[in-house]
């Protein structure tokens, strides 16, 4: 046993880290399954339906699921499914007062209606796929290499991609224009992370530099199926005569990664479409509903409750007076109809009342959100130039949903920065400069005499020396030189100090060339120390041209400082990088040593014995680094700009401002996402930081659980904390035990960073935050990687231009920047929820005013089910005579300017609240159209009570009085309609006076038609009664006054902030006056919290000297743990020897 224990323990060691993390099986599983695998065949058919299209779909429909999916997103509405059931109904014989197809043909359109708009919307996304999927790439087809589309290529092709050009599909890297098979790619649309990472082909293939090479291989690879792991790939490749090799993670290049800084690379597919890992890491487009939507389905369950309530209150009624009234009214037939009278009476009822829940409802909002879509597709405000790019609304369904957003979570790289860095400032020998120029004023101006001269020149040629950085001739006839360097730090750094004239030009296995003002300085490289995340610095050990031995080490000042040997600068250099750090700039300090020759002598032995041990190398190699990173000068530091997309910094200051919180979720390392939460003021220097970052489950509970204790005890100070934690202790926080109190914790703080997060952790949050507080989240990227963040949250936002354009096409709605998703909340969002509540209150209040009048003249009718309007009139009331009404609402009114909104972000949280479309709200509209129904029908009815119209004494029917009351209900409810609208056009003049027009006009032409053979001529009977002139007068007037004088009194006693900015619009008044008190009440609120905060979270599970990292600005992108060690690539190239062609 102890032998088999011990056999056991060895397979698991060996296992690849894939098969290490599979939790769920168990070794014996392993052992008694063999796992599937793929075979690809290089140069050869593949087995026929092994594999899948390239071709990839981000749609919701294709052509067979078009029907079966509308048809379930459409009946999941309470609604449509009541009116099919009232459909059916009305095809029973004698049981519909209301004709058969009343209801059927309004409900046919209504479908028909969505159908379209569904199909327009799902196109755009078909187009948007074929965009991607006619995508170019050469392919090696019959020993020549054409140009093919993305679509088109298939597992085992060979492909040439360009530098700068995205993956079609996952390949298997076979070769590159770079030494040793080498190639750089940028994954920023994976992961998020801004390094570049290294690839590197296995030796047996990184000799196939043409096409004749490829022609003539022949090989297979058996590799994994299909995986969502982004980095584990395990497979092996076996050419023809020859022994298998290894292939790893190194070796594979993924869909939707981008080649950098190499001229060509061949690969061979290996996954394509919807089997590549990047695919694997989406999800189909889910089917999202709105809050409102959602809220309405609940309130239509309760009416339609009423309904039936008032349905079986008239069937029983109708019992009651048939009992009644059998005898003495013989001649009606009572007797005959006694055993079915009550199941009949009831179907009926149900149809005749049915209109309490309106059928045009769903019509209207439709319209409504499809013209809301095109005024955002529209907006010039969002329209980027640079890039051509309008703003999207990729769906209509949640318009209003943007207005209600309380929880913004975006990604870092791409989304809030240009993925651009810049040398910006520095600080050398104790002086600060602000800018290139100043820099390079100094350099022509200064004074030999001084030692600050020789600082500044020894700074620049550090710069330009300690990296890792490639340089590649471009021009030959310019000289210009193009650098390529796996750090965006480094390749700042060395392009700033190209441009003050200390130019990088040429790199060999052992030396490097500076080009200083036209002289050229050629220094050997003697060793290069590698940056890790724990040493947090790298060094050179170079050798100049006078013989001089020297160490260069950049680093975070922390590790710096205490390496110097020299106090000379250290405070004044301190203090800038303080001043650095609160602008969001990336700092790295700049130290030298001299080494002298026997020094140099001796650690290069201990270096040596280090890096050639065979246990514990990796330390003993930070001893030996140690050992000669001793007693350095400091020369001063650099400041970078991770340059933002424009108006960040005051698009996060507005969205905080209307009481959204904003979170960001990035691949990226934690200095990296602090910066940028700096530089775009989602965090300010007197912020407190609780730093999470923890090694195992136990450990991250019991920081959390203090944390939260701290919280409870301190609430409101808590609320000025902002939380950063890493992707490790994510992991363990988000653990089903933890993750209640982790997002408690989380929703206490201010502002929330995730830094190193997956693809998967970013969905994974997103919906937690969705769960536990209850809110609106939107979701904001631009890159693949945040697609699942993107679909699992109630909006989503792409990012669309040069890059990210998979989170685009994933997305809800797409725009060109971040700027625009102000814009897109506080202006299209609030007005676009205003207006959909309107419109569904309105389209509630109207039908209650005119469909429950047949209630109340059940009541005189011997609740018999007959009708008091003409057929027809009914089915045209929410068709003709009130629809335009509820339209104007939905994409006119508005209660302020965009201007207004967007300087007032506060104006907002109106809309974010749900004021204006609550339960309460609700009731008090139907009991409102529950109350003008009453008064519209006993008005007209004691009008008509003594059944006398004329002054002749002629007596008129029941339809005389239906058409009377019907006329009066047009009025009311479109006078209610104007009560209502806050912004008056002439567009809603002339729907609310249209509409009346229009009855009028239609009654006079119907009434002569033949086919209203029941209200043949009756216009000449209305229109000639002075009884319903006086009416027409009086009942609308009394009915909608008591609604003016509330309104009234509610506006003087109780305004609200909105209402109060559109007086101030109307009077041409600054709104700011109104916003002042507020506004410093909040601001006096904020300082006293501030005061006492930073005491409640003094202490910290950190080390002091990250915090002190994290106050100076640090922050250094460079791949760790790579495929080639950076020492390793640097003594591979020799820029001065062409480059292969590939051809």
């Amino acid at each position: 046993m102890a032998l088999v224990g011990t056999l056991l323990c060895h397979v698991r060691c060996v296992l690849p880290p894939s098969c290490k993390h599979e939790d769920a099986r168990s070794m014996a599983t392993e052992a008694a399954e063999a796992p599937e695998h793929r075979t690809v065949y290089l140069n050869k058919e593949q087995p026929a339906n092994k594999c899948v299209s390239n071709a990839i779909t981000t749609a919701k429909y294709s052509v067979f699921s078009f029907l079966p999916k509308f048809l379930f997103e459409q009946f999941r509405r309470y609604s449509n499914i009541f009116f099919l059931f009232i459909a059916l109904l009305q095809q029973i014989p004698d049981v519909s007062p209301t004709g058969k197809y009343t209801t059927l043909t309004p409900l046919v359109c209504i479908l028909t209606i969505s159908a379209v708009k569904e199909f327009i919307e799902d196109w755009k996304r078909h187009r948007a796929d074929d965009e991607v999927n006619n995508r170019q790439v050469e392919v090696l087809d019959e020993h020549n290499w054409r140009w093919k589309r993305w679509a088109e290529v298939g597992v085992g092709d060979f492909c040439k991609i360009r530098s700068d050009h995205y993956f079609p599909a996952d390949l298997m890297l076979l070769s590159s224009s770079e030494p040793q098979g080498l190639c750089y790619i940028e994954t920023a649309n994976l992961d998020g992370e801004t390094n570049l990472k290294i690839r590197q082909s296995l030796p047996a293939t990184a000799r196939l530099l043409d096409t004749r090479d490829l022609d003539q291989l022949s090989a297979r690879v058996d590799c994994e199926p299909p995986s969502r792991v982004l980095y584990e790939f395990v497979g092996t490749l076996k050419e023809t005569g020859k022994s298998e090799v290894a292939l790893g993670p190194n070796q594979l290049l993924l869909r939707g990664a981008k080649l950098k800084n190499t001229t060509w690379v061949f690969g061979a597919v290996v996954y394509t479409g919807h089997e590549t890992k990047l695919m694997k890491n989406s999800s189909p487009a889910p089917l999202k509903r709105s809050t409102v939507d959602q809220r309405t389905n609940t309130q239509i369950l309760f009416l339609f409750g009423l309904l039936v309530v008032l349905c079986v209150i008239s069937a029983v009624a109708s019992e009651f007076w048939t009992v009644r009234h059998q005898a003495t009214d013989w001649y009606l037939g009572l007797d005959e109809m006694s055993t079915v009278n009550f199941g009949y009476n009831l179907l009926t009822f149900i149809i005749l009342y049915n209109n309490l829940i309106p059928i045009s409802l769903q019509v209207t909002v439709e319209i409504a959100r499809f013209i809301q879509a095109l005024y955002i597709n529209m907006d010039h405000e969002m329209y980027y130039e640079p890039t051509d790019t309008p703003a999207m609304a990729r769906t209509s369904n949640l318009n209003e949903e943007l207005g209600q957003v309380k929880y913004v979570l975006t990604d870092k790289t791409g989304t809030l920065t240009q993925n651009v860095m810049e040398f910006k400032k520095c600080t050398i020998a104790g002086t600060k400069y602000s800018s290139a120029e100043e820099l390079d004023a100094a350099l022509k101006d200064r004074d030999p005499s001084l030692q600050s001269g020789d600082v500044i020149q020894d700074f620049l040629l550090m710069v330009a020396v300690c990296h890792t950085v490639i340089p590649e001739e471009q021009e030959r006839a310019s000289g210009k030189v193009v650098y390529h360097a796996a750090s965006p730090d480094e390749r700042a750094l060395v392009e700033g100090a190209s441009r003050l004239g200390y130019t990088f030009t040429t790199r060999t296995p052992q030396t490097l060339s500076v080009d200083v003002h036209g002289q050229l300085l050629q220094i050997e490289v003697l060793n290069v120390l590698e940056f890790t995340s724990t040493r947090k610095r790298m060094s050179v050990i170079i050798r100049q041209p006078n013989g001089r031995i020297q160490l260069m080490c950049k680093g975070a000042d922390t590790v710096i400082y205490e390496r110097l040997g020299d106090p000379r600068y250290k405070d004044e250099t301190l203090s800038h990088l303080a001043e650095f750090a609160s602008e969001g700039l990336r700092t790295l300090c700049l130290a030298v040593a001299d080494i002298g020759d026997q020094e140099y002598t001796e650690w290069m032995e201990t270096y040596h014995k280090a890096s050639t041990a065979i246990q514990c190398r990796e330390e003993k190699i930070e001893d030996a680094a140690r050992l000669i990173e001793t007693n350095l000068v400091l020369l001063g530091a650099t400041a970078i700009e991770d340059k933002l997309q424009d108006q960040v910094p005051e698009t996060i200051e507005s969205l905080l401002a209307a009481d959204i919180h904003v979170w960001v979720l990035t691949g990226d390392k934690q200095e990296t996402a602090i910066n940028i939460g700096h530089s775009s003021r989602l965090l300010h220097s007197k912020m407190p930081l609780l730093l999470l970052n923890e090694d195992g489950l136990d450990r991250t509970r019991a920081v959390v659980t203090e944390r939260l204790n701290e919280m409870r005890e301190h609430r409101e100070e808590a609320g000025q904390v902002a939380l950063i934690i890493d992707g490790r202790t994510l992991q363990y926080a988000l653990t089903h035990e933890l993750r209640a109190e982790f997002m408690e914790l989380c929703l206490g703080c201010r502002s929330v960073i995730c830094c190193r997060v997956s693809p998967g952790q970013k969905a994974e949050i997103t919906e937690l935050v969705t769960q536990q507080t209850k809110a609106v989240t939107l979701a904001i990227g631009d890159g693949a990687n945040d697609v699942a963040m993107i679909q699992a949250a109630h909006v989503g936002v792409g990012i669309a231009g040069v890059e990210g354009l998979q989170a685009a096409h994933a997305s809800d709605y797409a725009i060109g920047q971040f700027r625009f998703l102000a814009r897109l909340l506080l202006v299209h969002g609030a007005w676009n929820y205003s207006r959909l509540t309107n419109v569904i209150l309105y389209s509630f209040y109207k039908n209650i005013c005119l469909y429950v009048v047949e209630l109340w003249y059940a009541i005189y009718s011997g609740w018999s089910g007959q009708v008091v309007f003409e057929r027809w009139t009914i089915a045209a009331y929410n068709l003709l005579f009130t629809s335009v009404p509820p339209l104007i609402m939905g994409f006119i009114d508005r209660s302020c300017s965009a201007e207004t909104r967007m300087k007032y972000p506060q104006l907002y949280k109106t809309s974010q609240q749900g004021q204006l479309f609550s339960v309460q709200v609700f009731w008090l509209w139907i009991i409102n159209a529950l109350v003008h129904s009453v008064m519209l029908f006993w008005l007209s009815f004691g009008a008509m009570e003594q059944d006398v119209a004329w002054s002749s004494g002629r007596n008129a029917g029941y339809l005389m009085l239906g058409n009377m009351v019907y006329t009066y209900v047009v009025v009311t409810v479109s006078l209610k309609a104007g009560l209502e609208m806050k912004a008056w056009t002439c567009l809603t003049h002339l729907a609310i006076w249209g509409s009346i027009v229009v009855w009028f006009v239609f009654l006079f032409v119907y009434a002569q038609l033949p086919l209203a053979d029941d209200i043949l001529g009756l216009h000449t009977m209305i229109f000639s009664s002075p009884v319903f002139w006086f009416g027409l007068l009086l009942v609308p007037t009394v009915t909608i006054l008591p609604d003016v004088l509330f309104k009234s009194v509610v506006n003087t006693v109780s305004t609200s902030l909105t209402d109060k900015v559109r007086e101030s619009e109307i009077n041409s008044k600054d709104p700011a006056v109104l916003l002042a008190g507020d506004g410093k009440q909040k601001l006096t609120e904020t300082a006293r919290l501030l005061r006492n905060v930073k005491n409640v979270f003094r202490r910290t599970t950190t080390r002091v000297d990250l915090e002190v990292e994290l106050s100076h600005g640090y922050a250094f992108s460079q791949e760790e743990g790579g495929a080639v060690a950076q020492a390793a690539i640097i003594r591979a190239y020799d820029t001065t020897r062409p480059k292969p062609t590939g051809m």
